[in-house]
């Protein structure tokens, strides 16, 4: 494999993710942003976002001269073989996926790509948007290709350097196999097929996942009527191969940056070609629903109205292992429970102590959230929660009452502790 001299421009999650595990693979690699700021913080070797081995591969890179920093994308761009844009592509008003970063540096570049380059959208676009690209660039000798990304952040590194495919969608045959093979060290499974399909496959792969999500979340509300144990069904689900094990946990509602707005997306997309797609717009109402049913529990535990109530809540990100905050199934909970009048102090490991999140005061430690609670509620399951000191939070607490909205506790110590317990589609036994 010949190396390729790669711009990535944007220096978010995904650009900086691209940027460091490209050169990894041994490719010329320059990263754009135009935040001066950000660039000044790479080019000293901080990294910013929270990912398990990226700012070791960012060093490594930058030591070995693989991995370059700079603001002007412009002038990056005129000696560059294949230029990725990782730009954000938000949610607006309707639903549909802003693209205005991506056409704004679409226009920057434009004249300065040589002959013979290949642009990437490797964020998740929407329908149509190579076509547009396309056009926005005006360049024959300049290829569009949709590569999207598939990392889970907390896991992007790995994704990445150990995907279980790579997706190539491209018109031009030459240019989709140029892309791939900028990934032949990692010897993963290429998937190339025309632009549309690859556009649609991150969003089809969010949609499923999403609605998986909400249908366990379904089960788990049967299970808090019939009996049953949403732990032990899923297990079983686990089980049957044609059943994949990830996503089969309940909790307070799926959130995050991709899940919600991809969704919204794929949703407009379908709208606009008079597809309705019944069953991803029943799982976004029933996300919404499962946030509203931890409110309820609340609520209930404090006699019906928690007006005044003092509540605690373990966790803010939406996940753990990540300081994503973006559509945080936590927060909407917390937002909820302000409209209601609630006093919510907080604490996540990500989250800087004195800092106020969504009207939710951050503290240093579970236990100082805990303090002269009404309801403590687990909202997002980092390990360190697994492992506190229960009689201690008992000691603190106006009134032992948790919420585990993620089944992350054993409720049999926690009832030993004088804890009353209430989980997510389980009862204590």
């Amino acid at each position: 494999m010949d190396a390729g001299r790669i711009v990535v421009v944007g220096c978010g999650y995904v650009g900086l993710t691209t940027g460091a595990c490209l050169a990894r693979l041994g490719h010329d690699v320059t990263c754009c942003d135009v935040d001066g700021e950000k660039i000044a913080r790479l080019r000293r070797g901080e990294v910013d976002i929270r990912e398990p081995d990226l700012g070791e591969l960012v060093a490594a890179g930058a030591a070995a001269g693989s991995l370059r920093f700079t603001q002007d994308g412009a002038r990056a761009v005129t000696e560059a073989e294949f230029v990725f844009l990782c730009l954000p592509t938000p949610m607006g008003t309707d639903g549909a996926a802003d693209l205005s970063a991506v056409e704004t540096v679409a226009g920057e570049i434009r004249e300065s790509l040589p002959r013979g380059a290949v642009v990437v959208t490797k964020s998740t676009v929407p329908v149509g948007t190579a076509k547009r690209l396309t056009r926005l660039l005006g360049r024959e000798d300049v290829a569009v290709v949709s590569n999207p990304e598939f990392l889970r952040e907390g896991f992007a590194v790995q994704d990445f350097l150990h995907p279980a495919r790579v997706v190539v969608g491209a018109q031009d045959q030459r240019a989709a196999e140029r892309i791939a093979a900028l990934y032949d060290p990692l010897e993963a499974h290429a998937v190339l097929m025309d632009p549309v399909s690859a556009e649609l496959v991150k969003y089809a792969a969010n949609g499923f996942l999403a609605t998986k999500l909400s249908y366990v979340n379904d089960l788990a509300e049967l299970c808090e009527r019939t009996g049953g144990d949403i732990e032990a069904i899923t297990e079983g689900m686990k089980r049957d191969r044609r059943v994949a094990p990830s996503f089969l946990s309940a909790g307070p509602g799926w959130g995050g940056s991709c899940l919600p707005k991809d969704t919204a997306a794929l949703l407009h997309t379908a709208d606009s070609v008079g597809v309705a797609l019944p069953l991803l717009g029943a799982a976004v109402r029933a996300n919404a629903h499962h946030q509203a049913r931890v409110v309820q529990k609340v609520v209930d535990c404090c006699g019906g109205d928690v007006s005044g109530a003092r509540v605690g809540l373990l966790g803010l990100t939406f996940k753990a292992g990540t300081d994503d905050l973006r559509d945080s199934p936590a927060l909407a909970v917390a937002r909820m429970l302000s409209d209601r009048g609630a006093r919510l102090r907080g604490y996540d490991p990500a989250c800087a102590q004195g800092t106020e999140v969504e009207r939710i005061r951050c503290v240093a430690d579970a236990y100082l959230a805990a303090e002269e609670a009404d309801v403590l509620v687990l909202l997002t399951n980092w390990a360190e929660f697994a492992v506190l000191d229960w009689a201690k939070v008992v000691e603190v607490m106006r009134t032992p009452v948790l919420i585990d909205a993620r089944n992350q506790l054993d409720p049999r110590e926690l009832t030993r502790e004088g804890i009353t317990w209430r989980g997510t589609g389980r009862t204590l036994r």
